[in-house]
């Protein structure tokens, strides 16, 4: 299932002949198990239950569910195609609201059926073809981040990452994983901190699995115990992913990041950020505006340690999914077109012109 580079991309994701196939993220590490979707609503559902998670990796699935959507729709009506791939737009893009990687795929496909000429077969291919190049765009991405953020590292760096920004997140490779893995295959020296990032323990169950896999050495904390291993000199800079980073850098990214950030400034250590150009969102000012998905309750409350409940039946619950980072918490954003430092509005808004020009050149 592995591959020397890690997870192969049709191993995490990939759209099959009238369904989507995905690795179950909720069975890692334990079971490695696929499901396949077989409707757009299915997808959907699995990008809620985070069967599929991480911001690039959810913009995928949801393109592969818009092609999904167009592939099985019923052909009895002239209009019925585009009904259906419409519908799919709609419910697709507010499965999760806070990653704006999921509203920009489908948005994009939807613009693409929108637009088309037809037929229906034709439309369908196209849809298709085009799922499958997000797909491809964004493990391409991760792969030119990796490079970029080396000259950001020195020599034997010691990297404290928090949640999952691997190939599970991305659909291939990684962007904050990203750098690890370019980092660790120049210099073998290379080593990770691991926080098990609460309350789904994405970094314990996925950042480490992942790092298993390739044999990267890593060491796992608690999410408490950042502060003292950045004091004893235990990490020299901290990389994360982003899930939304506004126009002026702020970043929204996995709750936890932004308390991260504070003692990463506390301590003197860089903190960066990788993430794509579709993680961007310059038509949002700040960070301020963007909404926050409040998750259930059960995801604190119903935690079992050793056996017995983790909170008392009923205890009130607090579960926001994200959190804001400062834009002058953040020493530095790395896109697939190089890094980008403070004014952020500038080099940000230079990074996407130049991804734009870059998608629309030739060939």
């Amino acid at each position: 299932m592995t591959t020397p580079h890690g997870l192969a991309p049709e191993d995490i994701l990939r759209l099959g002949e009238g369904e989507v196939v995905m690795l179950d993220q909720t069975r890692l590490p334990g079971e490695v198990v696929h499901v396949h979707l077989r409707t757009w609503r299915q997808v959907a559902e699995a990008i809620r239950d985070m069967v599929v998670r991480g911001a690039p990796a959810i913009g995928i699935a949801g393109a592969m569910g818009v092609a999904l959507a167009a592939a099985t729709a019923r052909r009895d009506h002239p209009a019925r195609v585009r009904d259906e791939v419409r519908d799919a737009v709609a419910g697709l893009r507010t499965a999760r609201p806070t990653a704006v990687n999921l509203a920009w795929a489908v948005d994009a496909l939807g613009r693409l059926a929108a637009a088309h000429p037809g037929p229906d077969d034709a439309l369908v291919a196209d849809l298709a073809a085009a799922a499958r190049a997000v797909h491809a765009d964004e493990v391409g991405r991760c792969r030119r981040m990796g490079a970029h953020a080396r000259v950001l590292l020195g020599r034997g760096p010691r990297i404290l990452t928090h949640c999952n920004a691997g190939a599970l997140a991305t659909g291939g490779y990684g962007t904050a994983l990203g750098v690890v893995r370019a980092a660790h295959a120049a210099d073998p020296g290379v080593r990770v901190v691991v926080d098990e990032t609460r309350p789904l323990l994405q970094g314990s169950r996925l950042t480490a699995w992942e790092l298993e896999q390739e044999g990267i050495p890593y060491t796992l904390i608690a999410d408490n115990m950042a502060a003292t291993m950045m004091a004893q000199g235990r990490v020299s800079h901290v990389v994360v992913g982003a899930d939304r980073i506004a126009a002026n850098g702020d970043v929204v990214n996995k709750i936890g990041t932004y308390g991260v950030a504070v003692l990463a400034r506390e301590h003197g250590i860089p903190f960066i950020v990788a993430a794509p150009t579709s993680t961007l969102d310059l038509d949002m000012p700040s960070g301020a505006d963007v909404p926050v998905e409040e998750r259930a309750a059960e995801e604190v409350r119903g935690l079992d340690l050793f056996g017995r409940p983790a909170a008392p039946d009923g205890a009130p619950v607090a579960n926001p999914a994200f959190d804001r980072t400062p834009a002058r918490l953040v020493a530095a954003i790395v896109t697939e077109q190089g890094v980008h430092r403070p004014p952020y509005e500038r080099s940000l808004r230079a990074a996407w012109d130049a991804a734009i020009a870059e998608a629309a050149a030739p060939g």
